[in-house]
């Protein structure tokens, strides 16, 4: 039956069949199907084929609510994990309630908690980080991932946080850079038999940021263009990432056995994020029609949030990551060299390493004396309202208290 189908197809057409379009419309619409096919199969990126239980183990996530960090909040709990989400609302907050009940509806995981952490202030990092590590005996970490970042949309003014740091260089490295180095006791601690991976999220941009120096040039707005500030803020997250493993590496264990703390890098690739929709909208209403006019081009050529956290889950699941020097580079779930040599020059990273522990402890000293004064203000004022109540309370009129009198007697 087949063969004598093709012999009439052939020969003159089939008879008892509607007429078909033109074979040259035809094969233009299959060449263009094919065509875009081929291409969202090209952008979505690779896939990650790497799997590992992940009972028992913890995981602490920035930016775990959103874009990239909330698909891999969501794959790792659904693998078991326990997830910490630091949020910059407080775990009262009814979004944060509401998101972390579906995410165990989701996952059938119901160790997900969530942690007030605000990456904008260094004082906030400093609680929660103090809090972590007080706990005794050491609270067991197994991962943390770095997702959460922010960036100021071209054309927009720079923003600078309450404690006066310039908001790029304070979301995107400053707070990792204060977060790690006060859970570095914590991380320290993990027993030798344990695999701890930090990983940090980067992007390729890194590669075109102006030096980082002592991380002065960030502070001053006669250097600061957006593009400016966001880049450079990767190639430090980056360059610290390299100093903070050489200096896991370089502690010595009570138990003489080596380090079991990787730093990971990851690329997740340019994704259909509400970060990346901010930029490209330059946070307009008018950018924002623009985007949503020309979304089958985006959705063609950008990958999906969930194609984003491939590579991190990859680092997060891969077992021979767990095995070797730290410190690597991952890209489409393989291992990448970097882009930039100052990355791991040793120099550059302790100069940033030094003006950075300088900024911190002048902003957290006055930061300390201005919440000292506003305490003050607030404990006068109190008094000064609780004497006045005293003041201002009426006296009882006489012919009241000549009265209460003739009825006593």
């Amino acid at each position: 039956m087949p063969i004598y189908f093709a012999k009439q197809a052939f020969s003159g057409g089939i008879s008892w069949l509607p007429d078909l379009p033109d074979p040259w419309t035809v094969l233009k619409v299959v060449v263009a199907l094919t065509t875009i096919a081929l291409l969202k199969w090209y952008s979505s990126g690779t896939a990650n084929t790497a799997e590992r239980q992940m009972h028992g183990k913890v995981v602490m996530i920035t930016g775990g609510t959103s874009g990239i960090g909330a698909v891999t909040a969501l794959e790792l709990a659904i693998r078991g994990a326990q997830i910490v989400l630091l949020t910059h609302q407080a775990p009262s907050d009814p979004f944060i309630v509401e998101y972390i009940e579906d995410m165990r509806e989701k996952s059938g995981n119901e160790m997900i908690y969530a942690e007030q952490v605000d990456l904008a202030s260094l004082y906030k990092v400093r609680q929660f980080a103090t809090k972590w590590i007080d706990n005794a005996p050491p609270r067991r970490l197994d991962m943390i991932i770095l997702c959460a970042a922010t960036l100021t949309p071209p054309g927009k003014p720079r923003v600078l946080t309450p404690e006066g740091l310039e908001e790029n260089w304070m979301v995107n490295y400053l707070a990792n850079f204060h977060l790690l180095g006060i859970l570095s006791p914590a991380i320290r601690a993990q027993p030798s038999d344990r695999d701890v991976r930090i990983i940090f999220t980067t992007c390729s941009s890194y590669q075109y940021a102006p030096p980082t120096d002592d991380g002065s040039m960030a502070m001053k707005e006669e250097y600061w263009t957006a593009s400016n500030a966001y880049t450079r803020s990767k190639l430090a997250l980056m360059i610290f990432g390299q100093a903070f493993q050489k200096h896991l590496d370089a502690y010595k264990r009570p138990d003489g056995l080596p380090g079991n703390t990787r730093v990971i890098f990851i690329d997740p690739g340019y994704s259909r994020t509400p970060g990346f929709r901010r930029w490209i909208s330059r946070g307009t209403i008018w950018g924002l029609a623009l985007y949503l006019a020309v979304w089958q081009t985006v959705w063609i050529f950008l990958k999906s949030a969930e194609g984003g956290a491939q590579s991190i889950l990859y680092a997060a699941m891969e077992v021979t990551l767990g095995r070797g020097p730290g410190g690597k580079f991952i890209k489409e779930c393989r291992e990448m060299t970097y882009k930039r040599a100052d990355v791991t020059d040793e120099k550059v990273a302790k100069k940033l390493w030094e003006g950075s522990e300088k900024l911190i402890e002048r902003i957290e000293r006055e930061e300390a004396v201005r919440r000292a004064l506003a305490k003050k203000e607030q404990e006068k004022a109190n008094k000064g309202g609780t004497s006045y109540e005293k003041k201002a309370e009426p006296s009882e009129p006489a012919s009241k208290t000549k009265s209460r009198k003739q009825k006593k007697v």
